[in-house]
């Protein structure tokens, strides 16, 4: 036969857990329904922000392939992708803001391309990689009208041999050194990127070039 107090003990244990529960139930509970409504909403996060970049990039191609096609209104086109950055994830925002300024100095709107190079390259949220390509574009947009000094501080820090642009800023350092009347210095420095092996093929055979007629 069990003894007497066993039973009361075990009646007060589980008096005790009753009214701990009905004391920790609320908490628990808002616990976790907080739990599982912060999982939907990152779900549900997720799935609008995929859908917004699914919705991006379709737009992004379809205005592409109408700024490809046989005689396309390009300053047109190039309004439709400023049009389409405001309302696109962080990528297709500056890809869209960079197509445009293209589109923008191909139609000889020089001044709207620099605005919209200037734009990207302020854009603390783009990727580096983006913000310095724009910066280079603004330079070589630039390189008959701007002051030679201005050029020259803006394209100094993209030609540092870590950065990912750096031939293409090697370059475009040396024509501003040409434009500035420092002859002797642009051809030293388009030899050293003809003879740098690291640097695209495209760029050294320019350069070979280039410094061959401040030669001749």
């Amino acid at each position: 036969m069990p003894d007497i107090f066993d039973e009361v003990e075990e009646d007060l244990r589980a008096e005790r857990a009753q009214r701990l529960w009905r004391r920790l139930a609320t908490p628990v509970l808002g616990a976790l329904v907080l739990t599982v409504a912060g999982v939907g909403a990152w779900q549900g996060w997720q799935w609008y922000e995929n859908r917004q970049r699914e919705a991006a990039a379709t737009t992004f191609m379809a205005i592409h392939r109408a700024a490809e096609a046989e005689g396309a209104d390009l300053p047109a086109i190039a309004a439709r992708f400023e049009a389409l950055a405001p309302t696109s994830p962080a990528g297709y925002r500056t890809l869209a803001l960079l197509r445009a300024a293209a589109l923008r100095a191909e139609t000889g709107d020089r001044d709207a391309a620099l605005a919209l190079y200037d734009r990207v390259a302020a854009d603390g949220s783009a990727d580096q990689l983006y913000r310095d390509l724009a910066s280079l574009m603004w330079v070589l947009r630039s390189l008959d009208t701007a002051d030679p000094a201005l050029l020259a501080a803006r394209i100094a820090p993209l030609a540092r041999p870590d950065q990912p642009w750096n031939a293409s800023a090697r370059e475009l350092s040396a024509l501003v050194a040409l434009r500035a009347g420092q002859r002797e210095e642009a051809k030293r420095s388009l030899e050293a990127l003809a003879a740098d092996v690291t640097a695209p093929r495209g760029i050294r055979e320019r350069a070979q070039r280039i410094a061959a007629g401040i030669a001749g």
